[in-house]
């Protein structure tokens, strides 16, 4: 018996109308379409009038649910693999049956639809023949520190998903470390209802969504890091005496930050962290 086919088949983001008709046909012809959320995907499937065997497939599934979908392709079973919106295996548990099924030698068909990096860099107006996906920031600590500092420092442009009721916390930190007039996108509930591309300085978009709460799924768009000449660099625990002084005073961090990158030439990412080590 030949092995199955897994096809991975980008889906709508919001509007219907972005489902390709090719797309379509594959999910009314596989056996098994394994998604993300369950829910969801019954809806869509419902308005195609297909009927395949329904499985979830995220995060947290149990491994007996990949090995499960393994052994159904080496059987000779078709499976679409989609997630709740977008192009399935990007910044997505995905990639792990993707895998699965390459290292198995069954055949991998990609059937490319709407992606929110994409569709958000096309609408951003800022450099996008190179640019970074880094996918959700870390929430805290070290890890958020060093992802912020890459996406600050990175020439390119820098695409970040964003959970809605983090989205300013995101632009104060990201203030602090490229300053208050680096160019940037908030996209926002892409190709739905209420979808909003605002484009503006960091500032500009921390003061706006201090005033009105974002809501539904948010991609930031960050423009790059403009080239500065090199300069020595002033010893470490000066930087942080400093930074403690001015703290000192009551000035907050990200005025603190400031100061430093004024009165030491420090690039912006450095005195953030020296700042946050301090």
């Amino acid at each position: 018996m030949s092995a199955g086919v897994l096809y991975v088949v980008g889906t709508p983001l919001g509007n219907l109308g972005d489902l390709t008709a090719r797309a379509a046909d594959v999910l009314r012809s596989v056996h098994v379409v394994a998604a993300e959320d369950t829910r969801r995907t019954r809806g869509l499937l419902h308005h195609l009038d297909a009927h395949p065997d329904l499985v979830s497939f995220h995060a947290h599934s149990d491994p007996k649910k990949l090995s499960g979908l393994l052994e159904q392709l080496r059987g000779g079973r078709t499976v679409a693999l989609v997630t709740d919106a977008g192009t399935p295996a990007i910044s997505d548990p995905g990639a792990e049956l993707v895998r699965g099924a390459h290292e198995a030698g069954i055949p991998v068909i990609p059937v490319p639809g709407p992606s929110a990096v994409i569709t958000a860099l096309s609408a951003a107006g800022l450099p996008a023949d190179r640019f970074t996906f880094l996918g959700f920031p870390p929430r805290k600590g070290r890890d958020r520190r060093e992802l912020l500092e890459a996406a600050a420092s990175s020439r390119w442009t820098v695409v970040l998903y964003e959970a809605p009721t983090r989205l300013t916390a995101l632009l104060a930190d990201l203030i602090a470390l490229c300053g208050p007039d680096r160019p940037a996108v908030v996209a926002r509930e892409l190709t739905k209802v209420h979808e909003e591309v605002r484009a503006g300085t960091l500032t500009d978009l921390m003061g706006y969504y201090e005033e009105h709460e974002p809501r539904g799924e948010v991609t930031l768009v960050l423009g790059g890091s403009p080239e500065t000449p090199d300069v020595a660099s002033p010893d470490p625990a000066a930087v942080r005496a400093r930074a403690l002084a001015l703290r000192a005073e009551g000035l907050s961090r990200r005025d603190v930050v400031q100061r430093l990158v004024e009165e030491l030439h420090l690039p912006r990412n450095e005195a953030y962290r020296l700042v946050t080590d301090a």
